[in-house]
């Protein structure tokens, strides 16, 4: 079928958006600042260029590859099977522990993170098996929500009653996990059918939509280092405004919830792919049963770390993964934009590993 192109540059950014601006927000300025301290600033500026490199390499490639799987197809034709391979089972890792995280932010904000979080993962696996489609205007809806809620939550934050220290040491291990926060981003790239003059309009919205995604994401940090100082290593986003705490919490929650949701979908599609090509077990190619799969290992994460545990180690797969596509990007003739991506996903990787 022939998909028209419709999308004008202002959608591709808001669908950007739609992928960036969620419950990671509300996930992981915690670690970070146990990490890294005040110092966390900085590590989100560094995690927020190597998500530019990331997402302009996978535009790239999906200009070159209109076709379902990403990165496993992108490191399958540029650099052989085996990288191909790699990359589709970090993203199933990966993806599969964000699902996890996402499980357990809801919990968090809730008070009952394990029994809430397998709920959760229960309620939503019901409803893909149902056939249950999501909605553009839903996410449009959830992400207006959520920029209201953190708009809020900075005009009614409260003083700190100790600044955070600056730990120089941490921001490489924070800007691996902020990395997380940024997750989402290279959806644009898999509009090149649908949006006009794809290889003009695609770049640009990846720039813009990380542009405002980090200012934003700039704000919050700013506002909860603000209000809670060395604080913020063991608090929620709720504890910056205690008179907003229950529409902060209720806000985290959806925004964690419609993420769960698209992580779940996602997921189980990829598996479904490579077991097609017999690259997961064989009964994964029916798609019910890689739904299913998806929320059992999923549940089993949620039961066995935490959420800071889960945020770490989606983290590190997803780094690997991007380092794969940057990869890929070099062998199309581009040069610096995948090799300070390359650069920067590797260097991420190691300085998260040692939190595993």
């Amino acid at each position: 079928m022939q998909l028209t192109r419709s999308l004008t540059l202002t959608d591709a950014v808001f669908v950007g958006l739609g992928s960036m601006i969620g419950a990671g927000v509300f996930a992981v300025f915690a670690p970070a600042a146990a990490a890294a301290g005040s110092a966390l600033l900085v590590s989100l500026v560094v995690a927020g260029v190597v998500a530019c490199c990331n997402a302009l390499s996978s535009a790239w490639l999906a200009a070159r590859y209109p076709q379902s799987g990403g990165t496993y197809v992108y490191g399958r034709e540029r650099l052989g099977r085996v990288w191909g391979d790699l990359a589709g089972w970090a993203f199933v890792l990966g993806k599969t522990a964000s699902c996890a995280a996402m499980a357990l932010t809801v919990g968090v904000y809730v008070g009952a993170p394990k029994t809430v979080a397998v709920a959760a993962i229960v309620a939503l696996t019901v409803l893909n098996l149902s056939g249950v489609q999501k909605s553009a205007v839903v996410t449009r809806v959830i992400v207006i929500a959520v920029l209201l809620v953190l708009v809020l939550t900075a005009v009614t934050a409260r003083d700190a009653v100790q600044p955070a220290e600056f730990l120089p040491s941490g921001i490489l291990p924070a800007a691996a996990l902020l990395f997380f926060a940024f997750a989402g981003y290279a959806r644009i790239a898999t509009l090149g059918e649908e949006v006009r003059e794809p290889e003009r309009t695609i770049p640009r919205a990846v720039v813009i939509a990380l542009a405002i995604t980090l200012v934003v994401y700039a704000v919050v940090a700013v506002v909860a280092l603000n209000a809670l100082g060395s604080r913020l290593a063991v608090s929620t986003l709720a504890d910056v405004s205690p008179s907003l705490a229950p529409v902060i919490r209720v806000a985290a929650c959806l925004a964690a919830l419609g993420s769960l949701l698209s992580l779940q979908l996602g997921v189980s599609r990829t598996a479904l792919a490579m077991a097609r090509d017999r690259r997961l077990p064989g009964f994964l190619a029916d798609l019910r049963w890689a739904e299913i799969a998806t929320g059992l290992v999923a549940i089993g994460l949620v039961l066995t770390v935490d959420v800071t545990r889960a945020i770490v180690f989606s983290s590190f797969c997803v780094l690997l993964y991007y380092a794969i596509a940057n990869a890929s990007a070099w062998t199309l003739g581009k040069r610096v934009v995948p090799a300070v991506g390359l650069a920067g996903c590797l260097t991420l990787a190691g300085a998260v590993l040692w939190q595993l």
